[in-house]
């Protein structure tokens, strides 16, 4: 098992943690509010900077500029598949559509395998160069920038996602094999539908397959027969001998090896290539994948994790082990409590709402001066509640300003409780409940759920 650190981002959190570090190249954004939030959320250093970033990428409509693209990404592909089928039985139909049904063999392998053979050598030559050398060149590149046009909202930040999924790409050396995987599908659509239209025709239809030539000599056309049949040859497809090469006279016989001759070398130096690429392309993919994740070591991101290192408190602010604590506050007696609850917020962030949902809404707030101190507990000397409901924040941490506090609102209520509001983890709640045995609190409850806090007895309003 893996630990938390080490554990992969989702690749839509990555995409969205790089569009954020690549927006603050330009300067750094309002981050106050995502940073406390991230760092209340978890404990985790790498877990943090995605949520900042998360809670930064709401703001700018990242998250859902990359739904949309997400959305219209399988749409987009449809369409290109559609475009690759029509012109891949626009170019069957430019060999076998022909008013003299006569076929140049050689002029039709070079037009139907010729380009494929090229951007084939472009891919193969692009896994040894660059990223991107020739990027802009295959079928998944030509994708992924029709998808970012149209899902493109208006605040136009498909460019800015592009950027930050092709940098993540490139990291992990997978650029070339994901667009591979789109574009080698599509070729291999495009070929199984050229030699489905050209089996058909030459089932049903009756074509006259030869070579022709005014400057080569004959020979030279049947050492390339040969050569280029071989490989399908060893799928069982036949290859013309020399004499039916040299043949002027056209023989039923022979025209059926001439057509099975081309079926084969597009099905072998096409298809197959194409299929075997789509596999190898996915398994490389998913062998890769761990490794889409930031570059955790870059300058930005240290520079992000020192910043939520200096949020985080000690575990006791001044403790002073060396004190004796004075004897627990007994509380009023029952005769002098009324009933009622009090709730007090005691030095909570400025961006905590108030007062949270289930709580009433003339509930009393504080920034822990001891002005204000001093007034809440002449009000509570006036009120007597039986029940006082202090919420704290839970990542922060108590100290000997927080017991005096408590000490002094329990000599005016019947009992006080604790309320850990944005509890980031379990530790964090475990770090309050330590603190009050130390403080010899212990009878004091203490919880991060609400309805927890009153589990031992209610109290009404």
């Amino acid at each position: 098992m893996t630990t938390t650190a080490l554990r992969e981002p989702a690749f839509p959190d990555a995409v969205i943690t790089e569009a954020v570090r690549w927006t603050e190249q330009n300067g750094p954004l309002d981050d106050a509010s995502a940073l406390h939030t991230a760092a209340s959320r978890t404990a985790d250093g790498h877990s943090r900077i995605i949520e900042r970033a998360r809670q930064l990428g709401e703001r700018m409509g990242l998250q859902a500029e990359l739904a949309r693209g997400r959305h219209w990404a399988p749409w987009v592909l449809l369409a290109l598949v559609a475009l690759v089928v029509i012109a891949g039985l626009g170019l069957a139909g430019q060999v076998v559509g022909g008013n003299d049904r006569h076929i140049n063999v050689i002029v039709a392998l070079v037009s139907l395998l010729g380009l494929h053979a090229l951007t084939l050598l472009l891919w193969l030559v692009g896994l040894w160069l660059p990223s991107g050398t020739f990027g802009t060149a295959s079928l998944g590149w030509l994708w992924l920038s029709l998808t970012a046009r149209v899902a493109g909202g208006q605040r136009g930040q498909a460019p800015l996602l592009v950027r930050a999924a092709t940098g993540l790409l490139t990291r992990a050396r997978l650029l070339p094999w994901a667009f591979g995987l789109v574009s080698h599908g599509i070729w291999a659509l495009s070929f199984a539908v050229v030699l489905a239209a050209m089996l058909f025709a030459l089932a049903f239809r009756s074509y006259t397959l030869s070579w022709e030539t005014t400057i080569l000599e004959p020979a030279f056309f049947v050492r390339v027969v040969q050569a280029l049949g071989w490989l399908p040859a060893q799928f069982g497809f036949p290859v013309p001998d020399a004499a039916t090469v040299q043949s002027a006279v056209p023989v039923p016989t022979a025209q059926r090896t001439w057509a099975l001759w081309l079926t084969g070398c597009i099905a072998v130096y096409g298809l197959l290539p194409r299929l075997a690429l789509v596999l190898l392309s996915a398994a490389v993919c998913r062998h890769r994948r761990p490794a889409l994740q930031p570059d955790w070591q870059a300058p930005y991101y240290r520079k992000l994790l020192t910043r939520f290192a200096a949020l985080a408190p000690p575990a006791i602010v001044d403790a002073d082990p060396g004190r004796a604590h004075p004897a627990a506050p007994s509380g009023l007696p029952t005769s002098e409590q009324h009933d009622g609850l009090f709730v007090v917020g005691f030095e909570l962030p400025p961006d905590m709402p108030w007062p949270p949902a289930g709580l009433p809404t003339s509930a009393a707030r504080i920034d822990g001066s001891a002005p204000a101190r001093r007034a809440l507990l002449d009000q509570l000397a006036q009120i007597h509640p039986r029940t006082v409901l202090l919420v704290c924040h839970a990542a922060s941490s108590p100290d000997r300003g927080t017991e005096r506090f408590l000490r002094e609102v329990l000599t005016h209520c019947g009992e006080c409780r604790l309320w850990l509001a944005d509890a980031p983890n379990a530790t964090a709640t475990q770090r309050w409940r330590d603190w009050l045995r130390d403080a010899g609190l212990a009878h004091v409850v203490a919880s991060d759920r609400l309805d927890a806090v009153f589990q031992e007895g209610t109290a009404t309003a």
